[in-house]
This record gives structure tokens, sequence and C-alpha cells, in this order.
């Protein structure tokens, strides 16, 4: 299983990935019922949660009935006890838009959750993150995990979610971050795939935060609340949920 996944990661484009790997993984599910983990984003109930990974697989990562990973389930545990997403009509922008939250935020948020992408055929418009096609103080909320380092210019990315913000708007903001790094780093003469994936971590990206990935929100006007999975939950919820012990949730207040 671990092989197949690495190889569908790495050789099927991303967009064919979205429409249909989840009915493949949901015929795998059987093989993972049980009791162990629980993804707290649909509910169910598994032995353990499925490896994932490109080129090195995480254990008990992936949930194979919606397809949420650490971050996704540490993302709903925050906005389900930490904010009023799930109990206000809020408008909100989710950019690059992830399966196993779509039908849960629309449910709540309907014809005011907007989401957006430059390539996904789950996205309701067809956006470049460099230049949102939305006015100043348009949305509550903005979401977008996972992109900022796929971007030509995260700076100019940052102040764009920024400016689409209403005064008093939040975001939420993750990405990738090796945390025994202290500086990001990137290389404007790193072009190849290959390049990028040996420095980088994966081939379509241009570069690796450390841990002054924080600084760089600040940089772009957001008041940053940091929190800590290790510390904000015990070890038997870090691993029932299948989190990320050493993962940071980067909170965005505008």
């Amino acid at each position: 299983m671990k092989g197949l996944i690495r190889f569908a990661l790495r050789k099927i484009p991303r967009k064919y990935l979205q429409l249909f790997s989840h009915i493949l993984l949901r015929m795998a599910a059987v093989f993972y019922r049980g009791k162990g983990v629980t993804c707290n984003v649909c509910d169910s109930e598994f032995k353990k949660f499925m490896p994932y990974g490109r080129i090195e697989s995480r254990e008990n990562a992936l949930c194979p009935s919606c397809l949420s990973l650490e971050r996704h389930r540490l993302i709903n545990h925050y906005l389900t006890k930490e904010t009023d997403f799930y109990t206000a009509k809020l408008k909100v922008l989710h950019v690059a838009p992830e399966l196993c939250f779509i039908k849960r935020f629309e449910k709540v948020h309907g014809e005011n959750y907007i989401t957006a992408d430059i390539e996904s055929p789950l996205a309701k418009v067809k956006m470049d993150v460099h230049n949102i096609p939305f006015p100043e103080a348009s949305f509550d909320v903005v979401m977008c995990n996972h992109v900022l380092e796929h971007v030509d210019d995260d700076k100019k990315v940052l102040k764009e979610f920024y400016r689409v913000l209403k005064p008093g708007g939040w975001a939420i903001l993750q990405s990738p971050i090796d945390y025994k790094r202290q500086t990001t780093f990137e290389d404007s003469s790193i072009v190849t795939p290959a390049e990028r994936e040996q420095n980088y971590g994966q081939d379509d990206h241009v570069r690796l935060y450390g841990l002054d990935y924080g600084s760089r929100l600040e940089a772009a006007g957001f008041t940053l609340k940091e929190e800590h999975v290790k510390l904000k939950f015990t070890k038997p919820e870090i691993k029932i949920n299948g989190l990320d012990k050493n993962e940071i949730m980067y909170f965005c207040k505008k």
C-alpha cells in the first residue's frame, strides 16, 4: 500500500487524484475497519490510518474514508474548539480546497463559501493567488493550506490574503515546515524537478520553510497565534486523532 500511494502521488497529475483517488481509497477502507483511531473530520473509526507520503511514507496519516491528513484533523479540531467557524455564517475563501472539507464547509456557509484554485477541478473559481479577483475586505475567513511552498512570490500572496480579509477576519495558512531549520531556504537557481525534490522535498516546491515561517506571516500584517500540538494536546489525543506532535498551528488575525 505504501508503494502504491507513493507511486500515485509522484506520477498521477494532481487534478486526477483529486477527482478519483477517494473512490479507490474508500474501497481499501474495509481492510482498516476497527477501533484504534478516530477521524474528527468524518467521525470514522479505524484500526489505524493509512500511510502517506511521496518519498518517505508517514505511518498513521491518511483517513481512508474522507482523505483527511494530520493537518486537516488538526485544523478541524481548531475550527471546532477555538473559533465560531461552525456556528456562525461567514464569508469564506478556501484556496486549494481539500475534498475532506468541501461538503462540510458548504453545508455551514452555503453560497458564502467560495472555493478557488488555479487548476483544481474541485474549485468554483479559477484564480491565481498572486492576484486575487476579489475586492478588499471581502472575507471573514481565508483558508489556504500547503500552497505557499508552491508559489513564485509568497510575500505577495500573503499580502493578497491580508487585503481580502475584513478587519477582524482571520486566516489559517499551514505550510510544510522543517522544524530543524531556523530560516527558510529558497534558491532561484534551483529549477529542475529533481533539484527541487532534493532540496525542498517535493518536485513542485520552490522553497523549504523553517521556524521563521511565523515571521513571514507577521510581515504581511497578520497578528499571529502559534499553537504547538504537543503542548495543546495530550499524548492519547494525539494518538487517537493521528496528529503530528511536532506540528505548529498558525492562526492569523487581521
